[in-house]
């Protein structure tokens, strides 16, 4: 329950809850630059899909893995201390890498050596953010909450290529970590400004309930006691499997065909389909039924990863990677307020947790797989063998068009399972089958 005494009016509740979003914002925009700028670095370095998916698999591995553990302790903390360990970490793993530029010494293994200590810190972020989210917010208002917080990602990662590649030819690579420990500095002070409301501790609440294990397995039981929950994360891990290829290979993609510069605008576009469909959210707040709308923008993002795969050109690619972007918002903010109405909010760090740590659990397995794919299977496929004949009038012929052969094939993989989803009853009454927890009270 939360503390009485700690209860503020919705208005101020509504600025703090921006305040929080706007620091977060800011020091995401400067994270995209420097997760741009390596990336640019690896790949030019080792012009290897597989090294560059390392650092994918390096930054969400470890924070999944941990995520259980550090959502029961985001429920036994202040939410707001959390997410001011997570940022303040994460910078000082951004400070090492410059330091390491600076002197000279930066390599491959430094960059995955950081990237997994910063993830291990994110794993406490966001299950206190979404936590925070649901104490500031009113019910009625998740969705658009949501996608306030999706268009403010997809701002940052809208405006951050563009602008890290102007950024790396003026003061290359090491100004702009700078430039992001900064973000991190303004994102730690409004933080330390905003107030959030407090949650005691349960009445009834037996001594060995309290113990971290245990709080770990009320998340666990939470979840797989509601049929409905567990399917649709079944399905989300599905969708960020595909969203860990996207991530792993759209950098080679066109890196293959073009240059940096030509990145830089085709990532803006995508991001601007990110932004696009964030204020759709945020203005409409996604279809009354929540579940038709996260298994019909499933389906549009099918059909995203399809024109992607068949785009035989820089246009065509970027144009497509707006639509498959477009959805992502929509399918994210519809799912973000079903689990935030319910979950009782003494709960949702652990099950949020336990949440993450299932419908993620496909990315880092994408991440390791995604290289090795378009290097040794699909991109040698589209250039001997009896099938790169065929196959090349499907996809066309050259550089990147075996990495386009397997986007077509995760479409084709994104439709099937959405299509599945939609005759499951248990998911498509998820909604009804579960009261939201203003109703349900608290269960543990």
């Amino acid at each position: 329950m939360i503390d009485s005494s700690a209860t503020i009016p919705s208005r101020k509740a509504m600025r703090d809850f921006l305040a929080i979003w706007a620091g977060q914002v800011i020091s995401l925009f400067g994270s995209s630059l420097t997760s741009f700028s390596l990336g640019v670095w690896v790949y030019q370095r080792t012009g290897m899909a597989t090294k560059f998916a390392l650092m994918g698999f390096f930054s969400s591995f470890p924070a999944i893995l941990f995520s259980p553990v550090a959502g029961a302790l985001v429920d036994r903390w202040d939410r707001r201390w959390a997410m001011i360990l997570s940022d303040f970490g994460s910078a000082l793993t951004v400070l090492f890498l410059a330091a390491l530029l600076f002197m000279g010494h930066l390599q491959l293994s430094s960059i995955y050596a950081a990237l997994v200590v910063s993830s291990l810190f994110t794993a406490f972020q966001w299950p206190a953010y979404s936590a925070i989210t649901a104490l500031l917010v009113p019910k009625d208002q998740l969705g658009r909450a949501s996608g306030i917080e999706q268009s403010g990602q997809a701002a940052s990662q809208l405006l951050a290529p563009a602008a890290a590649g102007f950024l790396l030819a003026a003061i290359r690579i090491e100004g702009v970590m700078l430039i992001d420990i900064a973000t991190y500095a303004a994102s730690l002070l409004i933080l330390l400004w905003v107030r959030v409301p407090r949650l005691s501790a349960p009445l009834g609440e037996k001594p060995e309930e309290s113990r971290l294990f245990a709080q770990i397995r009320v998340g666990w039981r939470f979840v797989v006691e509601r049929p409905g929950l567990l399917a649709l994360l079944f399905y989300l891990a599905m969708i960020n499997l595909l969203a860990g290829f996207n991530l792993a290979l759209a950098t080679p993609l066109v890196l293959s065909m073009a240059s940096p510069a030509a990145l830089g605008i085709v990532l803006s576009v995508a991001s601007a389909g990110l932004l696009a469909g964030g204020f759709v959210m945020s203005v409409h707040g996604g279809p009354r039924r929540r579940m038709h709308g996260v298994l019909g923008f499933g389906l549009l993002y099918g059909v995203g990863f399809l024109l992607v795969g068949l785009g035989r050109s820089i246009a065509a690619i970027a144009a497509a990677s707006f639509l498959l972007m477009l959805s992502v918002p929509l399918i994210n903010g519809c799912s973000q307020a079903i689990w935030q109405s319910k979950v009782p909010p003494r709960l949702q760090g652990r099950v949020f947790a336990v949440r993450r740590m299932i419908a993620q659990a496909t990315l880092p397995v994408a991440f390791l797989i995604a290289g090795p794919l378009a290097d040794w299977v699909f991109q040698p496929l589209l250039r001997r063998g009896t099938l790169a004949g065929p196959l090349s009038r499907i996809v066309g012929a050259g550089n990147g068009r075996g990495i386009g052969l397997l986007y077509v094939l995760l479409g084709v993989l994104a439709l099937g399972a959405g299509l599945l989803a939609w005759r499951s009853a248990r998911v498509r009454s998820l909604e009804d089958d579960l009261d939201d927890w203003q109703d349900a009270g608290a269960p543990s």
